[in-house]
């Protein structure tokens, strides 16, 4: 009797952890649904993607319960899906620091799209240079018998930042997070460094755009069967509004 109830009561438990996991797998595809609408209306309507790459992932047990440690939580479920809101992680790399902005504000303008709090480290980065924007964010999943709402973390970056981060991640790996004082300034710089190139890069494609905006050719999109379409909508248009 007692086997079976243990059994029971272990079998509860992993459908429980099974729905947790799922909950956060959901968010994501979610968040890169809405992304990837993003994307391809930028491509079609703007000629302009802000959006260079994208990625997820999901925190491994073992992570979650070296948090559970770290910040000393009951280890219960409830007590995880609460405190530790980045389980669900997506980033987003952009060419430039303007595009991390203009990403941020149309994630944030969605109406299901809750913002529980927003970190700008470019604005104020973080001690050893760290830059990126932090978005902590609640997201509504529908499944079979329940509508959840689940903390995710999106976390916008340049190229070039995300670049640093990389590989300040692998050295403090190596490292076992004892890393020498030397090398923690030549990190630093090097985050300045790509703080200053991430500026110029910026400067010169203003320019660019500024060129583009003045160049009288017309755009192969012209003959595309949209354009083509549009063009024809607009003569009826017109007639009709002659005949008025």
């Amino acid at each position: 009797m007692k086997n079976e109830l243990e059994t029971t009561t272990l079998k509860s438990f992993q459908t429980e952890l099974t729905r947790f996991f799922l909950g956060y797998k959901f968010a994501l595809n979610e968040i890169e649904t809405k992304i990837n609408i993003l994307k391809e209306e930028f491509k079609l309507i703007h000629e302009y993607n802000p959006i260079e790459h994208v990625s997820t992932r999901i925190k491994s047990p073992k992570s979650i319960l070296l948090k559970v440690k770290k910040k000393e939580l009951q280890p219960s479920i409830d007590a995880i899906r609460e405190n530790i809101r980045d389980i669900a992680g997506v980033r987003i790399t952009c060419s430039f620091v303007e595009d991390i902005y203009k990403v941020s504000a149309m994630l944030q303008a969605q109406s299901d799209i809750e913002v529980v709090d927003v970190k700008d480290y470019i604005a104020q980065p973080k001690e050893n240079g760290y830059q990126s924007l932090h978005l902590i964010i609640k997201i509504p999943i529908f499944m079979s018998d329940r509508m959840e709402k689940v903390y995710s973390e999106i976390q916008i970056r340049t190229i070039a930042m995300d670049f640093w981060a990389s590989l300040e991640h692998k050295i403090y790996y190596k490292y076992n997070k004892e890393v020498p004082t030397h090398i923690r300034t030549e990190l630093k710089d090097a985050a300045l460094q790509a703080a200053e190139l991430d500026r110029k890069m910026e400067r010169l494609n203003k320019e660019i755009n500024i060129l583009k905006a003045n160049e009288t050719e017309t755009s192969f999109i012209d003959e595309t069967p949209i354009a083509h379409l549009a063009k024809y909508l607009s003569l009826i248009t017109s007639d009709r509004q002659v005949e008025e």
